[in-house]
């Protein structure tokens, strides 16, 4: 059974490539849950955001690319996974890499699932409408966290 969205999302994407960002916000904009979205073009910048108290409330979902500057993407989610105010975040990682020790060190760093970037744009748009129907519709998120 698909429940209703929630109107209150918030999705935290971490991601440096400009044009991925647009496409990420394309593809948001068409949700029906109409979620929030706050990018951080840095490693450092999420946990920031997320570990320094300078936000009320924690993301909902996070989206992470592996390879972002500064603290890149391995690091970020291993520290969400090590403070218990972040562990309970989903987290998919969205990468440009079809490497198995990539796929295999997000794993172990304990993501909720990890997704290749399709290069195709209908595929990029598709593969977000499936984010959508599983993780904002789907499954129930727990309610919002402040900090």
């Amino acid at each position: 059974m698909v429940s209703e969205p929630r109107n209150d999302v918030h999705v935290l994407l971490v991601e440096d490539n400009p044009g991925d960002i647009d496409l990420v916000k394309d593809a948001l904009a068409r949700f029906s849950s109409r979620p929030t979205l706050e990018v951080a073009t840095d490693g450092s910048r999420a946990l920031a955001l997320l570990l320094s108290g300078e936000r009320k409330r924690l993301p909902d979902l996070i989206l992470l690319d592996l390879n972002v500057p500064k603290t890149d993407g391995r690091e970020v989610l291993a520290a969400i996974r090590a403070d218990e105010r972040t562990t309970h975040i989903p987290v998919i990682v969205l990468s440009s890499s079809n490497a198995e020790r990539d796929l295999m060190q997000a794993y172990r760093l304990h993501a909720n699932c990890f997704i290749t970037k399709p290069a195709d744009i209908d595929a990029f748009f598709r593969m977000f409408e499936l984010i959508e129907q599983f993780w904002l519709k789907l499954v129930k998120l727990p309610a919002p966290v402040t900090v």
